[in-house]
C-alpha cells in the first residue's frame, strides 16, 4: 500500500515570516558572539576563538534565515478530510500525524504581529492529549478551515 502525501501546502508567504524570525534568532546569537569576542580580546585569549565565533554566527544566520525556512516550507503539508486531519512536516526528521475528527475538542486561529503583516494565521487544533498546529495559512483560508474542522468535529461526535 502506497503512502499518500497530504496535498495542501502552507502559504509561500511563510518564507518571509520565518526568515524574519530567523533574523531575530541570529541577532541574539550575534550579540552573544560580540560579547564573547570582547571578553576574549580583553583577556588576551586566542584570536582563533573570535574567528570561530564569527564563523558560527555566519553559519547560524545562513541556516536560520535561508536554508531552514525553505526546507520547512517545502516539507509542510496538510489535508483536512471528513474523518481526520493529516499533518506532515519536519526539517531534519519527517513527522506525520493523523488527528481523528472525533478527537478534536476545539480549533483556533492565532496571529502574531509578523503573521498579521503578511495576512497569515496559524491554526491550532486541540485534542485531549495535545495541540497540533498548521502554521502560516492564508487568513481567509484559515478562517474557512477553522469553521470546517469545527463542523466536521461536531458531526463526528454526533456519529458516536
Amino acid at each position: 500500500m502506497e503512502m499518500q502525501v497530504p496535498q495542501k501546502r502552507i502559504s509561500v508567504r511563510a518564507l518571509p515570516v520565518w526568515r524574519i524570525t530567523g533574523l531575530i534568532i541570529a541577532l541574539f546569537v550575534w550579540v552573544l558572539i560580540i560579547g564573547g569576542s570582547i571578553f576574549v580580546y580583553m583577556k588576551e585569549l586566542s584570536f582563533w576563538l573570535i574567528v570561530v565565533g564569527i564563523f558560527v554566527g555566519l553559519l547560524i544566520t545562513l541556516l536560520f534565515t535561508y536554508l531552514i525556512p525553505f526546507i520547512r516550507w517545502k516539507r509542510w503539508r496538510y489535508e483536512v478530510r471528513d474523518q481526520e486531519i493529516e499533518l506532515q512536516h519536519g526539517v531534519f526528521f519527517m513527522k506525520k500525524t493523523l488527528v481523528p475528527m472525533i478527537r478534536v475538542q476545539h480549533v483556533d486561529t492565532v496571529q502574531g504581529p509578523i503573521l498579521r503583516k503578511y495576512d497569515l494565521a496559524t491554526i491550532t487544533i486541540a485534542t485531549a492529549a495535545t495541540v497540533h498546529q498548521i502554521p502560516a495559512v492564508d487568513l481567509n483560508e484559515a478562517e474557512e478551515m477553522r469553521r470546517a474542522i469545527s463542523q466536521l468535529a461536531r458531526v463526528a461526535e454526533e456519529d458516536v
